[in-house]
Formats: structure tokens, C-alpha cells, sequence
């Protein structure tokens, strides 16, 4: 492991600017380096289908054939403020001047894996393929995770390393997601003159969230309204009121059910009050549930005691991209990687996490070989 060339790696990608939607000097970056590595990659052509800056890039290091392959998954885009990021180390942190975010995440990832596989090349170290995801848009509803085509991967599970928690840190459990938009209409009239002959859709859209059972909904499901937009002036009742709203489980059961409830509360208000609710829901991504004696988990428990850490395995209440992969067969566990204070502009990478972080995934594809 070379920590100088790991280091100057990640505070050469930050650097790039990547914001979510705009991802193509980074892809372009990506793809020439790796283009000099020992590997196999190319970009997928999947931003048509998307509309973002870029496709996924998929990278392939040829392996053993005989041995088990194992997949990774980073993502290349970062939140705002991304621009101009000015990084420098401080008492064993990276960080940025304090004017935008540093882009650890998930660029912390993406320099791991480059380390990684240098040292494997490097070293002559033996291992079966190993396959890596690096996804666009995954800060904006994990666009590219959702369009990538997984038919290439030939791994049967693998990892994303891109959560908080030290090196260590499994997320073995993430809920399922699911976005309901609710269009209210009423009965415009004036409010002054006439108002008992109109419909408020604000009066609708209030009695219905007043009804809705939001924040902690039970030990595994969270539900939340985020938006509500609509209105005008005073002196005239409004007819039509938008809201935007959430619901996350562990279980899909217990999601319908909320999506179901949340559902009802606008139709119900709306019949009561003499309005009408069009309400659309739609599922974002899967649950992650992970046993912690499956394969995948097993394999970076035995890697995190050969690098002298201990595993922990910790449940999150935000989807990844692996909730993405995991949802479309390919058993996924996400990774702490050690950043901290990520999406501020307080964001800072231990230089020690980074250095595990990529001496993990070496030690992920040597354990996958000497099965």
C-alpha cells in the first residue's frame, strides 16, 4: 500500500468538480486512468437514458478463472456545494477551506479502489475478477445505480463502500423507499364575498396530513411530508395544493401499508371536504436485509480481522446504491469508509480511514481467492 499515492489520488479527484447531473470530467478522468491500469473498462450508455453528464463506468480486473469474482461499487458524483474544492491536510484530516463540501463521498471510495488495485498489481497479488461499479447521479435517487445493466457483472455479491462509521462498519440493513405525490383540488371562489362556495385544496391537503401518522411510524418505517406548494392571494380560496411526501421501511409490508395510509388520509379529506386528490406513489429502491452469516458478510469479516479491525454490523435509515444492486439479485453490503460530516461544508476524511479503506478491499480479494 502506498498511502502518499493514495492520498494524492483522492485530493486530485476532489478537486474535479462532479456535482450530482454534471459527472462528464470526472467519468473522463476515470476512464483515462484506468485506461493505464492492467483492466478492462468502459462507460455504458445509459446517460441518454438518464439525462446526466455521464454513463456508469464499469472496470474489470482480470482474475484467477477459477476463483469466485467479487464486485465493488463507488459513485463519482457529489452534492453542492462541489465546486472549486480547495483540499489540504490538517492534523490527520482532509478537508476542504470550509467554502463547500469535500467530496469524501464518494470519492473516498473511488481512491480506495484505485489504490487497491494498484497494490494488487503491484504486489503480483492472486485473485479471481474483480468487477467495479462506478455509478452517476447516485446523490439525486441513485439514478445511475437504477439504470445500470447488471448482466455484466458476473459476481454474485460484492460491496459498496460508501457509508459513515469507521472502517469496520457494515450496514447489513437499509429500508425500502417509497415517494408519494398528492395533487389536491378544490373550488376557487372569493374568500371574502363568497367563500362557503368554494373547495380550499390547503384546508384538504391540512386535515389530510393532520391525520397521518409521520416521523417514527414504528420500529422499522419512518414517514415524512418534505413539500407542499400552492396558494395565492388571500382574498381568493385555493384550488389546487401540491405536497411531496415519504415513507421508508424495513419490511415491504409494512411500507405498502404506510403508502396505503398516507394514500387514504388525502383521498378521505379531499371526499369529506368536496375536492378531489390524484395521488401517485413509486417505489425507489428495495430493502437491504443482509444475515450476517451470509457469504458476502462473512467475507469482510475474515478481511476486517486480517487488517486488525472488528466487524460491526449496524442497521441505516437511508438507501445506496447498494440497495439498487442488492434489489436486482446481486447480495450487497454497504461499507463505512470513515468520512465525516458529509454534505456540509464541515466534511473531513481521516487519512487513517482512507488507508484502510483501500488495504479492506485488497484484503476482500484476497480472502474471495483463497476460498
Amino acid at each position: 500500500m502506498n498511502s502518499t499515492r493514495l492520498v494524492d489520488q483522492f485530493m486530485e479527484m476532489v478537486q474535479i468538480d462532479s456535482e450530482t447531473g454534471n459527472e462528464r470530467e470526472i467519468a473522463d478522468y476515470l476512464l483515462n486512468l484506468f485506461k493505464n491500469l492492467d483492466v478492462e473498462v468502459f462507460e455504458d450508455d445509459t446517460a441518454d437514458q438518464t439525462g446526466y453528464g455521464a454513463g456508469n463506468i464499469f472496470v474489470k480486473a482480470e482474475g484467477d478463472a477459477d476463483a469466485a469474482p467479487v464486485y465493488f461499487t463507488v459513485h463519482m458524483d457529489t452534492v453542492t456545494p462541489g465546486v472549486g474544492i480547495k483540499p489540504s491536510i490538517k492534523d490527520g484530516y482532509i478537508v476542504s477551506d470550509g467554502t463547500t463540501i469535500l467530496g469524501s463521498d464518494d470519492k473516498a471510495g473511488i481512491a480506495a479502489i484505485i489504490e487497491a488495485l494498484r497494490t494488487i498489481e503491484d504486489d503480483n497479488i492472486p485473485h479471481g475478477d474483480i468487477e467495479v461499479v462506478i455509478t452517476i447521479g447516485e446523490e439525486s435517487g441513485l439514478v445511475g445505480a437504477k439504470a445500470f445493466d447488471t448482466s455484466v457483472l458476473n459476481s454474485k455479491f460484492g460491496y459498496a463502500l460508501d457509508s459513515t462509521g469507521k472502517v469496520g462498519t457494515v450496514v447489513s440493513q437499509a429500508p425500502t423507499q417509497s415517494k408519494v405525490e398528492a395533487h389536491i383540488y378544490g373550488k376557487t371562489a372569493h374568500a371574502g364575498v363568497e367563500p362557503e362556495a368554494g373547495v380550499s385544496a390547503i384546508t384538504i391537503a391540512s386535515k389530510a396530513v393532520s391525520k397521518m401518522n409521520l416521523g417514527r411510524v414504528d420500529a422499522e418505517t419512518t414517514a415524512n411530508v418534505g413539500r407542499i406548494e400552492g396558494g395565492g392571494p388571500t382574498n381568493v380560496v385555493t384550488d389546487y395544493v401540491y405536497l411531496l411526501a415519504e415513507a421508508r421501511s424495513f419490511t415491504p409490508e409494512r411500507l405498502n401499508a404506510q403508502v396505503e395510509h398516507m394514500t387514504a388520509a388525502f383521498k378521505e379529506a379531499a371526499s369529506e371536504l368536496g375536492g378531489r386528490a390524484e395521488v401517485n406513489t413509486e417505489l425507489m429502491y428495495d430493502a437491504l436485509n443482509v444475515a450476517h452469516d451470509s457469504e458476502v458478510a462473512q467475507t469482510v469479516n475474515t478481511a476486517l480481522n486480517n487488517i486488525g479491525r472488528d466487524i460491526d454490523f449496524i442497521s441505516l435509515g437511508g438507501g445506496s446504491d447498494g440497495n439498487v444492486f442488492h434489489g436486482k439479485g446481486i447480495e450487497t453490503v454497504v461499507l463505512g469508509i470513515g468520512y465525516e460530516d458529509i454534505h456540509t461544508t464541515k466534511e473531513k476524511m481521516p487519512v487513517e480511514e482512507l488507508e484502510k479503506a483501500a488495504e479492506l478491499v485488497v484484503e476482500i480479494a484476497k480472502v474471495q481467492y483463497d476460498k
